[in-house]
């Protein structure tokens, strides 16, 4: 009988791994920049119709003729708003720089939505008393912080316990718009029903941590830092929301801050209640605190730093708003 002999098997070469999808990439990408979590829902978004619309061609056998017949249809058929298709635009430059890091010289050639420039809408002080008054508990005190420190909707949602400064009356705006900090005044009215407030949403963090939770995120990678700090008071959100949720993106579960969808339908219902027929939003109350400050006399560079506003040209519009009527000057009608 002959003997085979077998040679030994050499072990199998490990399989490479797959890269990511697409979309993967870009969420990735997003969060190695640290952008919001709206940021990147609405990257995802538009970046998934812009392929889409193409019939799921991957982008990067595309180019300007593409990008160009994309927001087009947006503009054309889709009638988007200005600010919409800017945004589209965006993330495809997002996608096209940062993600697939293709040479945009072609990019420079698709221009901006121009945005119409338009008067922002500002109530009277009688107006906002109107709508405060029909605004109770919660949302109650979010619309007069609003008013009264000139922050943006989100800025009062995403306030954090140690960033009220009850001593010193002011408030620090942590990574507000373009990532900047600032700080505001703390209205002495507030100072009261804040204290109370926050008398409440203590209870509820220590009855959350009771129950194995009390956690809340943290930016910038400072749960790894200090570990223990997203339980700790001064982390909580001044805001909380009523219920647990679970992060979408390390899905812990987590008490995050309240919806900021219930103050504007709140403030929807308080402005149809006072019978106004401005198209008043929690923005507005923003609006007006700029205006009503400069109606007293401070000057524009104290106001511009309060709201943050990049450029003093920013902050000049509401110097347009104060006089808008031709208020100061006498109509011919009246003289006659």
């Amino acid at each position: 009988m002959v003997s085979i002999k077998y040679a030994p098997l050499s072990p199998a070469a490990p399989a490479s791994p797959q890269p990511p999808k697409l979309l993967d990439q870009v969420r990735n990408k997003i969060r190695f920049k640290h952008y919001s979590l709206r940021t990147e829902q609405a990257y995802v978004h538009w970046i998934r119709r812009f392929i889409l619309f193409h019939n799921k061609q991957h982008p990067a056998g595309m180019g300007a003729r593409e990008v160009e017949a994309f927001l087009t249809h947006l503009a054309v058929i889709g009638k988007v708003a200005a600010s919409t298709q800017n945004q589209a635009r965006s993330a495809l430059l997002f996608l096209y720089k940062d993600v697939l890091e293709h040479p945009l010289p072609w990019m420079d050639d698709i221009a901006p939505a121009q945005r119409p420039q338009r008067l922002p809408t500002v109530l009277t002080t009688t107006e906002v008393k109107a709508i405060l008054d029909r605004l109770t508990d919660t949302h109650g005190l979010l619309a007069r912080l609003l008013y009264g420190t000139g922050m943006r909707l989100m800025e009062g949602f995403r306030l954090r316990v140690k960033d009220l400064d009850f001593e010193q009356r002011q408030i620090l705006i942590r990574n507000g718009k373009g990532f900047k900090d600032r700080i505001t005044m703390l209205p002495d009215t507030l100072i009261e029903p804040l204290n109370h407030h926050l008398d409440r949403v203590k209870t509820l963090h220590q009855e959350d941590l009771q129950q194995g939770y009390g956690a809340v995120y943290l930016p910038d990678a400072l749960e790894r830092k200090y570990p223990n700090a997203n339980r700790e008071w001064g982390w909580q959100y001044v805001f909380p929301s009523r219920n647990l949720s679970v992060d979408p993106r390390s899905g812990v579960t987590r008490r995050h801050h309240a919806d900021e969808k219930g103050l504007q339908r709140a403030m929807q219902q308080a402005v149809r209640d006072a019978g106004l027929t401005k198209h008043a939003t929690p923005h507005t109350l923003r609006h007006s605190f700029a205006t009503h400050l400069l109606h007293i006399g401070y000057d524009i560079r104290t106001i511009q730093e309060l709201l943050g506003h990049k450029d003093v040209s920013t902050t000049m519009i509401y110097t347009h708003v104060l006089n808008r009527g031709g208020r100061g000057v006498l109509s011919p009608l009246d003289a006659i």
